[in-house]
């Protein structure tokens, strides 16, 4: 099947800005702050789960339909097992780092910890994936939402997909209610290692399934051909956007009033419970929907509306996400996460190490580790087209 290749390309920004949102450097870096998430309570973790879910359903509903179950089941085990290889490969690189690099303990300890390699209790906690360092955990989800996607896909082909979404929507109240917390506690007091930490994870599953989980079933329902998304994403219908728009204009200054401390105590009192990053809250899934809405009927349908500065913006948009380098990387995209983080720790330690730099320095350091970023995609399609008949 050929690619979409703008949600290549798509990819391919959310990790580019993802990547710079990882570097924590001393001092800050200015470049953080080009980015949507100043703006909106979306960032591009949950794009990239979003798309990464979409392509899943196109890719996997596809080969379900010409080779059956067990085929998507043999490709997605296949994958969910490399990409297990990648997290624990990850964890033991960044232990490494720490226990043998100069100053390895002092840059590492808050992201990984200080508990020795062989305890057995965090070895258990890294082999279930309980235990998940900084800038780590988008893979441990992402295995375990590989995973059910086969039983996803069969149920919308066999016409589920209300029940499905209602799954999904009912393990997402029961992140909002934290339901999980009956169990967490005495299965990070069982791992508890020497260093108090037990299960340290950054992203609660059960929230932010929902995103890949409503990802995957319209890439399914789009092989199926159930959804004429021209007549979804129609120019001549206004209302789909200008919904899409009023949520993003809603959210717009909540955003800045919760970044700069401007929101009344009460107010943040009641906003505060709807706005846990962590579990995908309420106001992350409201200002999600409405935020890809808006984009996708602009990259739809813009180009074909009769405004012609809603054409120009359209026009903007798709030369964005078609950037070959982009596209080039969110081909690539797992792998590519999987280096980012190699990057992300390598800058760390540079900073630890050689710290504090001036901002030209951080600038300059940041810029070299997104040149480096595509390296990975290079080498695997340079192999790719050696294996490529002539």
């Amino acid at each position: 099947m050929q690619r979409l290749e703008i949600l290549d390309g798509m990819r391919g920004y959310f990790l580019l800005f993802m990547t710079l949102n990882h570097l924590v450097l001393q001092g800050g870096l200015w470049l953080v702050e080009i980015n949507h998430r100043q703006f909106m309570f979306v960032e591009d973790a949950q794009g990239f789960v979003f798309l990464s879910g979409f392509l899943i359903g196109l890719i996997q509903a596809r080969r379900m339909e010409r080779k059956g179950t067990s085929a998507v089941r043999a490709s997605i085990n296949k994958r969910v097992f490399e990409l297990y290889l990648y997290a624990m490969g990850l964890i033991a690189l960044a232990i490494l780092a720490r226990d043998y690099l100069p100053g390895g303990v002092i840059a590492f300890r808050n992201w990984i910890g200080t508990a020795g390699a062989m305890e057995p209790e965090r070895l258990i906690a890294i082999a279930t994936l309980f235990f998940q360092p900084t800038f780590m955990d988008i893979l441990p989800q992402y295995i375990i939402y590989l995973a059910v996607s086969p039983l996803v896909i069969r149920l919308v082909i066999d016409g589920k997909w209300a029940l499905v979404m209602t799954v999904s929507v009912l393990l997402w109240v029961a992140a909002q209610l934290g339901l999980a917390r009956a169990v967490i506690p005495a299965v990070s007091e069982a791992l508890r290692a020497s260093d108090d930490q037990g299960v340290r994870v950054s992203f609660n599953p059960m929230g932010w399934q929902i995103v890949f989980v409503t990802g995957t079933v319209l890439g399914t329902l789009t092989v199926l051909r159930r959804i004429d998304w021209n007549r979804v994403f129609d120019p001549r219908d206004p209302v789909l956007p200008l919904c899409a728009l009023l949520i993003v204009l809603f959210f717009l200054p909540l955003r800045l009033a919760t970044a700069h401390g401007f929101m009344p105590e009460e107010v943040a009192r009641r906003f505060g419970p709807m706005e846990v990053r962590s579990a995908f809250g309420l106001v992350y899934l409201v200002n999600f929907v409405g935020v890809a809405a808006l984009l996708t009927w602009l990259v739809v349908a813009g180009p074909r509306a009769a405004q012609g500065w809603i054409r120009k913006i359209a026009g903007w948009l798709r030369a964005l996400f078609m950037f070959a380098p982009l596209r080039m990387v969110g081909r690539h995209s797992l792998q590519i996460y999987a280096w980012h983080v190699v990057l992300v720790y390598a800058a760390r330690w540079f900073d630890a190490q050689m710290g504090p730099l001036t901002v030209a320095q951080r600038t300059m350091l940041a810029l070299v580790v997104l040149m480096l970023m595509p390296l990975p995609a290079i080498w695997r399609e340079g192999r790719l087209a050696r294996q490529r008949p002539a």
